[in-house]
């Protein structure tokens, strides 16, 4: 990846970080820390993300825990191999349950939108495969962590507060107990800098990690769920999470001005950054101005409308994705954008809370990671005795019927959390990720656009200032951005709000490796980002 600031008119706060025998980068300085001691300990980078992922799900519980999702792309040996630890809705979640009761509109809270997790089984997969050090030795910082306690970092605060100011609000019933138990001990969110801990994810911890997860899916802590779900009438059995396996995929890609751009098949949504891509490609870009950003909006825009039509569980789809990812069909979508915004027609994109990191070490193997409780603290509910605060993935269904993507029983739902990847002549330039539910394929196009075609950095192509398109007509950009190009914008017919709060528009890590075997990283000033690095 070349640089070269003097193409672009943009100055980071930050400075890139270089380093040559590993590095971890995520959005919280703990776990970015644990993941690099890992590798100086003997791990590898598939450890280091393992041990950086289950840290998070201690130190930044607003966005992920043991009881969500995760996925991941691996570079090994020279090659790309993908990873899909998403689980299924449960057997007894059918449409016509859901009609019974009433349901028009999936709520975002309660055991409805409850999917079998996902993590503890991607951890241990990961571990089995690829790994160097055992599970066990590996997620030591993440039982360290949430037995002994850590200070709460600022943004993590932040988010927290929010969260329980919104949960206090709504979640009324007794099964919502144990989330103000688990997270709110004295009635309150932690402060930062205030120390916190959690006896119940130590042990639920060190439980996955005598068990490499097996527990998780079949034993004590199965049990646990089914016993909570029944009590208060929810879908999800102990045979829902025994059937539960990690997928190993094949990652999908397109050519990207001499770069191949690598994200997961479906019910990934990384297909909707690859489309947009392939949109943008066939345009000559000569400056940043409100042109670039204009073609760049309405190819995400049609993406988009693309992606949530027809993404779905595999089983399910009416098409092959990669059917979208021609240059063909790319050049009639291209004839689409005019100098005006279009409409497409896909619904409105809800807000996510989700944590990326990415992992790199001396010998070349390097991953880009996901993982994600959905909506920040997920369903609202906690397991008792265990910490683990379960998911509402189940929300990415449609209640449209006869849609590939309809609610129903052992299905996969659209999943927003994609990890990328960039090669370039069949060798690795690096992971990288923005996370943010419907926010990611948009960071995902707005970084590597930046990266490629502007030259900049990792930490400049994540610091430079970002658009969120939400529906319609209707973008959310950041208060940096450049005054006469929100006008010209707004002359093309977006209706524009510009917004001092920065946490709609994701937060990303990047780490490129270059001819010498120099690696490069950026992390996110939107969240508590940091690189650790050696």
């Amino acid at each position: 990846m070349r640089f070269d600031p003097d193409t672009y008119q943009f100055s980071s706060r930050r400075n890139v970080v270089y380093a040559r025998n590993g590095m971890a980068a995520t959005s919280q300085p703990l776990a970015a820390q644990a993941g690099l001691d890992i590798l100086k300990k003997g791990g590898n980078a598939i450890d280091a993300a393992i041990a950086t992922a289950a840290v998070l799900t201690v130190v930044e519980p607003t966005s992920n825990g043991i009881g969500g999702d995760n996925f991941a792309i691996i570079w090994t040996d020279g090659k790309l191999t993908g990873m899909n630890s998403c689980g299924r809705s449960p057997k007894a979640l059918t449409r016509d349950k859901l009609d019974e009761m009433g349901i028009e509109i999936l709520p975002k809270h309660g055991f409805i939108p409850v999917t079998v997790p996902g993590a503890p089984g991607g951890w241990a997969a990961l571990s089995e495969r690829f790994g160097k050090l055992t599970l066990a030795e590996v997620l030591e910082p993440a039982i360290a962590y949430a037995r002994d306690g850590y200070p709460v970092s600022p943004i993590v605060a932040r988010n927290w507060k929010k969260a329980f100011e919104s949960y206090r609000v709504l979640l009324k019933g007794e099964e919502y107990s144990h989330w103000f138990e688990t997270f709110a001990p004295g009635g309150r969110a932690p402060e930062a800098g205030e120390i916190f801990r959690s006896e119940d994810h130590a042990r639920s911890l060190e439980t996955i990690a005598r068990t490499s997860a097996r527990d998780f899916y079949e034993g004590e802590i199965a049990g646990k769920i089914d016993e909570y779900s029944r009590k208060y009438n929810g879908f999800i059995r102990k045979e829902d999470l025994a059937e539960f396996r990690t997928e190993w995929v094949e990652p999908i890609s397109v050519d990207y001005r001499g770069y191949d751009i690598w994200e997961l098949p479906p019910n990934n949504q990384g297909a909707v950054a690859l489309m947009a891509l392939n949109v943008m490609k066939g345009f000559d870009l000569e400056v940043r101005d409100s042109a670039f950003f204009h073609k760049q909006i309405e190819a995400l825009k049609l993406a988009f409308s693309d992606g949530l039509a027809e993404i779905a569980d595999p089983m399910h789809m009416r098409s092959d994705i990669r059917d979208y990812l021609s240059d063909e069909y790319a050049a009639i979508r291209r004839k689409l954008i005019t100098e005006k915004a279009i409409m497409p027609k896909p619904g409105k994109l809800p807000p996510g809370g989700t944590v990326y990191l990415a992992a790199a070490d001396g010998d070349g193997n390097m991953v880009s990671m996901i993982q994600s409780n959905y909506m920040g603290f997920g369903s609202g509910l906690v397991v008792p005795g265990t910490g683990i605060a379960l998911h509402n993935r189940g929300l990415g269904f449609s209640m449209e019927k006869g849609h590939p993507n309809e609610v129903g029983p052992s299905k996969k739902p659209y999943h927003t959390i994609i990890p990328g990847f960039v090669t370039k002549g069949g060798k690795a330039v690096g992971p990288f990720g923005v996370m943010g539910a419907y926010m990611q394929p948009q960071g995902h196009l707005q970084v590597l656009m930046n990266s490629i075609d502007w030259h900049m950095n990792p930490q400049d192509a994540l610091d430079a200032p970002r658009w969120q398109w939400i529906e319609g007509k209707k973008l959310l950009v950041e208060d940096t951005f450049p005054e006469e190009v929100v006008k010209d914008l707004i002359s093309r017919g977006h209706e524009i709000e510009v917004s001092s709060d920065n946490s709609p528009f994701g937060r990303g890590e990047v780490i490129w490796r270059n001819d010498e075997d120099v690696l490069c990283g950026g992390t996110e000033m939107r969240a508590d980002g940091s690189i650790a690095a050696w």
